[in-house]
């Protein structure tokens, strides 16, 4: 139960976790907020206003400053650097700092930089010598300056459907997340062009719509989606273009690919959603079982797994 402090260490806080190391040249200032079973390495300084939570790990040359707050096991790799004023003057501090999050699980690799007032989403991977200029969701895995989304964390891919022959019906797959399905529309192509067709009464799509909506001009970016419903269901069809689906349930996460009319994503309520990875000319059709209701939506991902949860 005890605390190691390195005899080369300065820890000025009397708030320093059970079973907590920190390692030589390392300086924690009297405010700061260290939790149990850390691991604090040599050359880190923390400042007053910084929390930092349970089982968490500071590379060897980081700096915390005033307004961050590292939440339970969360990894900052060697040299990572956090700031806490936009526009930083010699001896004209802001009035107050800007609060930077890094939420649990979330992993940070060497040498990248986080601007001030960012939040980092719950197990999420920010890639070597990344700069963070926006929020990352949740479980995304971000690289490059600035960050950009490149994939999800701990998601498994659908295996691609077959190219479409000039006639066929409709077939339904389901990968790993509860009620989630790809659907292959019936189509057809001749030397007039192609056709895709599906219906509410044969089970092409599984609800019978009450609204739709189409996304497109989408910078390559920008995420779409990020939250989930009560009780609308939903049917993706990207009409022209490409993008990637994620479908969540709060235990297993699968990503899709859209890239074809003749491929649907059937989406019941209750789970979390993403799209990203736009191409410059995607054309996404979305389909709701539900008319528009602001309720109905739930748009943060740990009250999301609450209402699973429950």
């Amino acid at each position: 139960m005890s605390t190691f402090i390195h005899a080369n260490a300065l820890c000025e806080s009397e708030n320093v976790g059970d079973r907590t190391r920190v390692w030589a040249f390392a300086h924690i200032l009297p405010g700061a907020i260290v939790g149990e079973d850390c691991n604090i390495c040599d050359g880190v300084f923390i400042e007053n206003d910084v929390t930092v939570g349970d089982r968490v790990t500071v590379k060897c040359g980081v700096q915390l400053w005033d307004g961050v707050t590292l939440e339970d096991d969360v990894f900052v790799g060697p040299n990572a650097t956090f700031t806490n004023d936009m526009y930083p003057r010699s001896r004209h501090p802001p009035e107050k700092f800007a609060r930077t999050v890094v939420q649990r699980g979330a992993s940070i690799g060497a040498n990248a930089t986080i601007l001030p007032g960012v939040r980092v989403g719950a197990g999420s991977l920010v890639g070597a010598g990344s700069v963070v200029t926006r929020d990352v969701p949740e479980h995304a895995i971000v690289v490059g300056n600035p960050a950009r989304i490149t994939g999800y964390t701990n998601t498994t891919h659908s295996a691609p459907l077959a190219h479409p022959a000039a006639i066929a019906s409709t077939v339904q797959r389901h990968g790993s997340v509860t009620g989630a399905a790809l659907h292959e529309l019936t189509h057809a192509i001749d030397i007039r062009g192609s056709l895709v067709a599906a219906e509410t009464t044969s089970g092409d799509i599984p609800f019978e719509p009450k609204r739709f909506f189409v996304v497109y001009d989408v910078p390559s970016i920008e995420t779409r989606g990020a939250h989930a419903h009560r009780k609308c269901e939903q049917f993706l069809v990207c009409l022209k273009g490409s993008l990637r689906a994620i479908v969540d349930d709060g235990s297993s996460r699968e990503e899709y690919v859209l890239d074809r009319p003749d491929r649907g994503l059937y989406m019941p309520a209750m789970l979390w959603g993403t799209q990203y990875r736009y191409s410059a000319d995607a054309v996404l059709l979305v389909l709701a079982s539900e008319a528009y209701d602001s309720d109905d939506y739930i748009r943060n991902y740990d009250d999301f797994l609450k209402f699973r949860q429950a």
